[in-house]
């Protein structure tokens, strides 16, 4: 069964209308949090690609 494209539209307001949107505040707190997990993911995974290249360059011999 076919739905027109004004019915969809309105549904699609319908359901726009119960959703609980996140106020300002909470919304800056949120990305606050994001941009801190990815300092530290960042910072982890630099300290991380370092010892595994000492490492490898240790078993290869070809440390200076």
């Amino acid at each position: 069964m076919a739905t027109s494209p004004f019915k969809f539209l309105q549904e699609v307001r319908e359901e726009t209308r119960k959703v609980t949107w996140p106020s300002r505040r909470e919304t800056a707190i949120t990305t606050g949090m994001v941009f801190v997990m990815v300092a530290i993911a960042a910072v982890f995974f630099l300290v991380a690609d370092q010892i595994i290249r000492i490492a490898v360059t240790f078993v290869l011999g070809l440390a200076g």
